[in-house]
């Protein structure tokens, strides 16, 4: 699994424009250390969707730093002394857009989970894990 970094300092300044047609820009200016990119610029039509881009943007470019940094090879197997396959645990991470032109929420939603677009073209992350590590998978309720 990758090591822990403890050099990693800075910080994540997040800044809202709003702009004349009534929408917003948000700036991501990062000052870490390992930052992929120093800023991040999106559209979105409200300050929640504008941040939520920029955000998922940066999150998309850690998730493939921290994929490549471990190295791991696809269909690798590690066998115990005995021969046994050793189960290990993976961090599945699994990311979607689409832009939708339907009649309602409920139909542009549907349609999305009909197709099986969403798997075959999504950005999927396999992150080995320690069995330990306190992580709550992100679920949606769909209440």
């Amino acid at each position: 699994m990758t090591d822990v970094n403890p050099n990693i300092t800075g910080t994540i300044a997040i800044a809202l424009q709003p702009q004349d047609n009534g929408q917003y820009i948000c700036q991501l200016s990062s000052s870490l250390s390992d930052s992929p990119r120093e800023n991040i610029q999106c559209y979105g039509q409200t300050k929640e969707h504008a941040i939520a881009i920029a955000l998922e943007q940066l999150a998309d470019e850690y998730r493939r730093i921290a994929e490549e940094r471990q190295n791991i090879a696809w269909d690798t197997v590690e066998r115990a002394g005995s021969g046994e396959p050793i189960t290990k645990h993976y961090h599945i991470i699994l990311h979607y857009e689409r832009i939708a032109e339907e009649e309602s929420k409920f139909d542009a939603m549907h349609n999305t989970i009909m197709g099986n677009t969403v798997v075959e073209n999504a950005n999927i992350t396999v992150i080995e894990i320690d069995p330990d590590i306190l992580i709550e998978p992100l679920t949606r309720s769909w209440d």
